[in-house]
């Protein structure tokens, strides 16, 4: 029996932005981890991966059915819920929105996926209604095209000098890509302790957008050990050194080893003005290092939630099958 996480109110941020450019210098972050031991090392065929989203690359599709966003009559559709956990990271109390299936059950284990937001915002970013998580899983569920599975939205500013982000530095920045050790030692032991979550690489997925999605690719590729899927939305530049500063890691670097994932994806919008050609940057260099990944590519949406949505009604369909 999991016991109940204290309830708490984190404020919202409400601004879409990427992170801006600064002196070229290498700051990678110190993943923070268990030891050898507590780690899964078992690696799969790169055969396997590749197979696998060859699979299911005919299910992206640009955007998804307005009708998926809609609450159907006699469903009953969960709502995210506010916890707290303490971040011995950043020194301080850290919300975090935990969605749980409707039809939860503390005798199972789920599946979880981890959702990252963007610079300058926080833990109810992806929760609010417009971005229609609750709906369209629920539905996706039920149309029997998604697995049930836990969905949570941390904060990722993890600062010990500071408690939301003051603007578009190197500080700011950095305590975003220290998000990475808050992961490692805070919250992914107090989702585990206090929900039933999976802890098998292939029921764990990352997924983030904007800054989040430079952050999930950053642990993605830092702890393969630990998510059988990866994916980012018009991540933001800084993850590798041809993409900006600070950045964590040289280009080369951007690149799996043994254990690959068995889905690598990446969303963006044609008219995303804030981040880029960044999110071609990536692909481009994984397709030199002959990682196999997706490619989600939108033309009719922006730096905002009208690309997060799509890129969430196709992973949905999309992990854990």
């Amino acid at each position: 029996m999991k016991r109940s996480p204290i309830l708490a109110i984190i404020s919202a941020a409400i601004i879409l932005t990427a992170c801006g450019n600064a002196e070229p210098e290498n700051t990678a972050t110190e993943p923070a981890g268990g030891t050898d031991e507590e780690k899964v090392t078992v690696a799969e065929p790169a055969e396997e991966e590749e197979d696998y989203m060859e699979k299911v690359k005919d299910l992206i599709t640009e955007l998804a059915p307005e009708d998926i966003y809609k609450e159907r009559e006699g469903v009953e559709y969960p709502k995210f819920e506010k916890y707290t956990y303490y971040s011995q990271t950043a020194e301080r109390d850290t919300g975090v929105n935990v969605l749980l299936p409707a039809n939860y059950d503390e005798e199972k284990e789920h599946p979880v996926l981890y959702i990252l937001h963007g610079y300058w915002d926080s833990e109810d970013w992806m929760a609010r209604d417009i971005v229609h998580i609750p709906t369209m899983l629920t539905n996706l569920v039920q149309d029997g095209e998604a697995e049930e599975m836990i969905v949570v939205c941390p904060y990722i500013f993890c600062s010990k000098e500071l408690a939301c982000c003051t603007g578009m530095n190197d500080q700011n920045t950095l305590a975003y890509d220290n998000f990475i050790n808050d992961f490692m030692t805070d919250l992914k032991p107090f989702i585990e302790e206090n929900f039933s979550v999976s802890t098998d690489r292939e029921k764990t997925a990352i997924t983030g957008f904007s800054m989040g999605g430079r952050e999930s690719l950053f642990i993605g590729v830092s702890h393969p050990e630990l998510f059988g899927y990866i994916a980012a939305c018009c991540p933001a530049p800084g993850l590798v050194k041809s993409t900006g500063s600070p950045y964590n890691l040289e280009d080369d670097e951007l690149r799996f080893g043994d254990i690959k994932p068995k889905l690598l994806m990446i969303s963006y919008s044609e008219s995303d003005g804030v981040v880029g050609g960044n999110p071609k940057t990536y692909d481009g260099i994984l397709t030199d290092h002959d990682e196999p990944h997706l490619v989600h590519v939108m033309k009719q949406t922006g730096h905002d939630h009208t690309s997060v949505s799509p890129h969430l009604y196709n992973l949905f369909r999309m992990i854990f099958r």
